[in-house]
């Protein structure tokens, strides 16, 4: 009954989407401040990147469960007959896209993150890995920007 509940409530669900999103980038910026300073625990990176990749993961879902289930059909009508159409042609499709990656990514930074820093440093893995932290939580920050952007064109509409 409760799980009914929620899935059928789009505010607890967008609610619960940007809040998972939020989650796995604050962890990242964690995992990455770790990276930076070079002495962080190798135990301690691969718990933030093991609930960053499942933060991100439960956002994934939660969000697509409220796309297929409401945007679709309620929010993006509301969107195209707007006087921002493309708030949805253009905004919506980049983030469906570039949020496909963030999963992947955030994956990517787990399996990297069983490597001890000594291995990480000594393979040369360390900058790169560093990089592509900061670019995952970049591309979902911006997700996130696209996302206000979105609610604002349906709330205009």
């Amino acid at each position: 009954m409760i799980l009914t509940d929620l899935l059928s409530n789009k505010p607890v669900l967008v609610g619960l989407h940007l809040g998972f999103a939020i989650v796995g980038i604050d962890l990242l910026l964690w995992h990455l401040g770790e990276l930076v300073a070079g002495v962080g625990s190798s135990k301690r990176l691969k718990w933030v990147a093991v609930f960053a990749a499942g933060s991100f993961g439960l956002s994934w879902f939660v969000g697509g469960y409220y796309y297929v289930k409401f945007y679709g059909s309620l929010v993006k009508p509301v969107i195209l007959k707007s006087a921002v159409p493309w708030a949805h042609a253009v905004v919506m499709e980049s983030k469906e896209h570039i949020f496909l990656f963030i999963l992947p990514l955030a994956l990517t930074i787990l399996f990297l993150s069983f490597l001890s820093m000594e291995e990480l440093k000594n393979n040369g893995l360390k900058k790169p890995l560093m990089f592509l932290v900061g670019l995952t939580a970049g591309l979902s920050l911006l997700i996130g920007l696209m996302g206000f952007i979105i609610s604002s064109a349906a709330r205009w509409g």
